[in-house]
């Protein structure tokens, strides 16, 4: 039986889960699957590049269901927005930064919008936004968070306390049914799901990095500015990224202020090592998580999977 929550209601889905809008590898293929299988697929538009968009939007949009497209907001800029709104969302999400400028736009073109949070004046801000659905983010999951942020566990019970009517969805360290049905006793209306998505069959990742997902383990994630640093990235430092492990976190660990003073001090030699291939392209973005990836399954498959989990696990935690 379907899991009815304020956020299926809302978007009309059939489960309460989300597709993480992961910037490049949750394509439109990876966010139409998920889409197709009874969630809401979330393209991961990152910071707005107009060729991937053009690309990538027709697909998901031609899918002929509920789906969104989620920025990197410190990095978006209003023409990618207008370039995503062009193809019709039923939503747009907003991750790590002030999403002012964008909110009513967003609302005049028809959409939801959805604001990730990752402390509690992020929170706040969402609701003073008059966001439509607010995401909480914990720092187990993959990719970029707070640096200074809360667990899953016990950072969601408090948005939703402060959302008030608004539904909230939980993010971070949730990969399978039980951890669906974990945030949803929380108060959550949903699950916004990244790293168990990144290793499926649609998913724009190299087959490498699926590998790597399969075989890692939560105790070889890692969460740091160095990979941001050495690669040049701007991400702004109050965000570090949680990754597998990395040579060059083992090189810098512990002296991340000395590389961030002097960035270019190991930022050629990094680059020498990607092309070598003595360091993948890419850090290998993942959430604590990871133990439950133990394959490359359709992600259509995999939302149903995750959905009678959930039940499953409700179920017995009811005759409990």
């Amino acid at each position: 039986m379907p899991l009815s929550t304020a956020f299926t209601t809302m978007f009309g889905v059939r489960h309460p889960i989300a597709l993480a809008p992961m910037g490049g590898s949750a394509g439109g293929e990876l966010a139409a699957a998920v889409s197709r299988g009874g969630g809401l697929g979330l393209l991961g538009a990152g910071g707005g590049d107009p060729d991937w968009l053009a690309r990538e939007l027709p697909i998901v949009a031609g899918a002929g269901k509920p789906w969104g497209v989620g920025f990197q907001t410190w990095a978006a800029g209003t023409a990618a927005i207008e370039q995503a709104l062009e193809h019709g969302p039923t939503a747009v999400m907003f991750s790590f930064g002030d999403p002012s400028p964008y909110t009513e736009r967003v609302r005049e073109a028809g959409a939801a919008v959805i604001i990730q949070v990752t402390d509690l004046d992020e929170a706040g801000q969402a609701v003073d936004l008059g966001a439509d659905v607010i995401v909480a983010q914990g720092t187990e999951s993959g990719g970029h968070g707070a640096r200074r942020g809360r667990s899953t566990l016990p950072f969601v019970p408090v948005v939703v306390d402060l959302a008030g009517e608004v539904p909230v969805l939980a993010a971070g360290g949730i990969a399978d049914g039980r951890g669906v049905a974990a945030v949803l006793a929380l108060g959550a209306a949903g699950a916004v799901i990244g790293t168990r998505f990144q290793a499926t069959a649609e998913a724009l990742v190299d087959p490498s990095t699926a590998k790597a997902l399969v075989d890692g383990r939560g105790q070889d994630t890692e969460r740091s500015r160095v990979l941001d640093i050495v690669r040049g990235s701007r991400w702004p430092s109050k965000y570090t990224a949680r990754t597998l492990g990395h040579p060059y976190l083992d090189r810098w660990r512990g002296r991340e202020g000395e590389l961030a003073a002097d960035p270019a001090a190991d930022r050629l030699a990094y680059r020498a090592d990607v092309a070598s291939g003595a360091v993948p392209p890419l850090p290998v973005w993942a959430g604590e998580g990871v133990d439950l990836v133990t394959g490359l399954p359709p992600a259509a498959e995999l939302v149903t999977a995750l959905a009678s989990g959930a039940d499953r696990a409700l179920a017995r935690a009811g005759r409990g």
